[in-house]
């Protein structure tokens, strides 16, 4: 195939978004967009040179895709043509950093230009009819999460209540891993959001699950919420219902990550995800010959530092018909011998309907074998094993163990699904 016979690339974003273009032209919201990254970093430029002529998506389709790996391996400082100046910048707070998990080689550094973050975050919110009440107008929410998520971003050293609080925001946790928390502290972040009285809670879904589990222990309601936020990790519905339980108030997905911002919100568990227009395009690349299964390519949309042109975030995502369900990393899904795709979707709907469990784990530990470890308050049904065996396909044995914890990785952050490194 030529590059000219190039099929027209698919995009995530509402129609209205991009513009109809003439013949192969790219879109001119599209267009701008790129060469405002061009002029913005000289990585683009050292990777492949844009022509002034206007752009065919013939062109569009030969810019390499940008990955973390590019991202660790080139710094930083790649995506600048004077890094003093950035470097005065975070001195004098015009810019901030943020070092989040990259890739095994090592961790990924984000420069983000001030107020960034939190404009980026009210568009989001603007792309829910549930949270864009909150757009504009003061608020008060508390996070939990995990510590390492957030450096400059969420504060979290070992100050007193009051001097976690900021711009409405209470960071509630001081330590990563909520399954080691002692019962003080449990206390501790329960008064806390009793003092608080948040209209939105946002949380890590692990996080919320075990809060949750709290929070029932004490009997304790928080009345003025409006919202729950899962974000910062895959959430199953296990987690979903648990929270529920304790915060019965509608639940928001909201996925995105450090360097690329939020890409997607929608209700949790409905199907409905969408692409938040106004901070990115999403490039749609069909994924192992799956229907409506892809991977996304991420060009953020207004970004002055370090901005995001045709960024492989490792993320699948699959097209329903309201809206995406965002299935997870590409190395933590599971391909069945017939290709078929296994993500934590598959396997909440393979749990029996008398299972509950605060978290669990499904672990691959040979071709055929698999380990489920679940945190419950009572002994699975024996029916769970034989279920999610016959969900992974034929031939296939699941041993199942209830735990009293399941660790996190050293980012802090758990996963649902953990098939063999291939």
């Amino acid at each position: 195939m030529t590059t000219a016979s190039l099929p027209t690339p698919l995009f995530g974003n509402s129609p209205e978004a991009l513009d109809s273009p003439s013949g192969n032209r790219l879109p001119q919201a599209l267009e701008g967009e790129i060469r405002k990254i061009y002029q913005r970093s000289p990585l683009y430029t050292r990777r492949f040179p844009l022509h002034s002529e206007p752009l065919h998506w013939s062109c569009y389709q030969e810019i390499p895709a940008l990955s973390k790996k590019d991202i660790v391996e080139n710094g930083h400082t790649a995506f600048f043509a004077d890094y003093s100046e950035i470097e005065r910048g975070l001195q004098e707070k015009r810019f901030e950093y943020e070092s989040t998990s990259g890739t095994t080689s090592g961790p990924m550094t984000v420069i983000m230009e001030d107020g960034w973050w939190v404009a980026q975050t009210a568009r989001a919110y603007l792309a829910h009819p549930q949270l864009a009440q909150f757009a504009g107008r003061p608020y008060r929410k508390c996070i939990l999460a995990p510590v390492g998520c957030s450096s400059n971003l969420c504060p979290y050293e070992d100050h007193p209540f009051p001097h976690r609080y900021f711009d409405g925001t209470v960071y509630l946790n001081l330590t990563s891993d909520p399954f080691v928390f002692p019962e003080t502290e449990w206390d501790r972040i329960l008064l806390e959001l009793q003092a608080t009285q948040p209209e939105v809670l946002e949380g890590e879904p692990i996080y919320l699950s075990l809060l949750a589990r709290a929070a029932l222990k004490r009997n304790i309601r928080i009345t003025s919420l409006k919202a729950v936020i899962l974000t910062y990790g895959k959430a199953s519905l296990q987690h979903s219902r648990r929270i529920a339980e304790a915060f019965p108030a509608p639940q928001v997905d909201l996925y995105g990550s450090t360097e690329a911002g939020y890409l997607f919100v929608g209700t949790a568990f409905q199907d409905d995800s969408r692409v938040v227009d106004a901070n990115a395009f999403i490039e749609l690349v069909p994924y192992r010959g799956l229907d409506d299964v892809f991977q996304i390519l991420v060009t953020t949309r207004d970004r002055e530092a370090m901005p995001l042109l045709r960024y492989h975030t490792g993320d699948i995502v699959r097209r329903l018909p309201h809206g995406f369900r965002l299935l997870g990393r590409e190395r933590d899904l599971y391909f069945r011998p017939d290709g078929s795709i296994v993500s934590p979707s598959e396997i909440d709907t393979a749990l029996p309907a008398d299972f509950a469990c605060w978290h669990y784990s499904l672990i691959q530990t040979a071709d055929n074998r698999w380990d489920f470890h679940y945190v419950a308050d009572h002994v699975a049904p024996k029916t769970v094993a034989p279920a999610l065996a016959a969900m992974l396909g034929t031939g296939v044995r699941v041993n199942a163990f209830r735990r009293r914890f399941i660790a996190p990785a050293a980012s802090g952050k758990f996963s649902l699904l953990k098939p063999l490194a291939r």
